[in-house]
């Protein structure tokens, strides 16, 4: 990684690092720091911890201010909705952020760059990142905009169907039987990855992947139910 390729990042954000640094520790996974036998607090870690802070405050006061009659529950619904892995990964994506972050090589091997995980929470320490080389008001800025597609169009919404219920409602209608079958997991214990394959009367009609066997069986459902949907 060289500060000439961040250039390219740092135009996408519409933000030049004063600290270089940071910017680098914001893209550090874990397996780049043990590999090189860098201090534990060298990975992005802490930077994920803060980001993670500032970017509930944004979105928390977005919500609280848009919808100024709506009771806790709600906003903090909302709120959760539109901070999920899966937005996460999807503005990360946007980013290009997976090509920039540092892996060991074992990681790098293993797909580090495409794992939803990794670049969601890449994106939190960049949010971190940028709060400490500016301030409040920069970051917030930065965040809103990232976002902006999610909160004023209520996007955050499409990353929260339950296609598992849905699928399953249309399927009784029908009288056929749904199953789910795990069919295998990769990487480590604490960053698994599972593989579910969706049977609609024994025909395979949905793979799915996800970080928890739910997230795998909604991944499955939601290609099953989207294709019975297209013909």
């Amino acid at each position: 990684m060289t500060f000439s390729n961040l250039k390219n990042l740092e135009k996408k954000l519409n933000y030049d690092f004063k600290d270089k640094g940071l910017l680098k520790t914001a893209l550090t996974h874990s397996s780049y720091v043990n590999e090189n036998k860098m201090k534990q607090y060298d990975s992005n870690e802490r930077l994920e911890f803060l980001g993670d802070a500032i970017l509930g405050l944004v979105i928390g006061e977005y919500f609280y201010k848009k919808f100024p009659h709506d009771l806790e529950g709600s906003l903090t619904k909302m709120r959760a909705e539109s901070v999920n892995e899966k937005v996460l990964f999807f503005i990360a994506k946007g980013l290009g952020l997976g090509d920039y972050i540092r892996f060991g090589k074992g990681e790098e091997k293993n797909g580090g760059s495409k794992r939803e995980s990794t670049s969601a929470d890449a994106l939190e320490a960049l949010i971190g990142a940028v709060y400490l080389d500016s301030d409040f008001k920069v970051a917030k800025n930065i965040i809103l905009s990232l976002f902006d597609e999610f909160l004023k169009e209520d996007g955050y919404k499409l990353f929260n169907i339950d296609f598992k219920t849905m699928l399953q409602e249309e399927v009784q209608k029908s009288g056929q039987k749904a199953e789910y079958k795990l069919v295998r997991e990769e990487g480590p214990d604490n960053d698994k990855t599972f593989f579910t394959e969706l049977y609609l009367d024994g025909i395979l009609e949905g793979k799915g992947s996800g970080k928890t066997k739910k997230e795998s069986q909604q991944e499955a459902a939601k290609v099953a139910f989207e294709r019975r949907r297209n013909g």
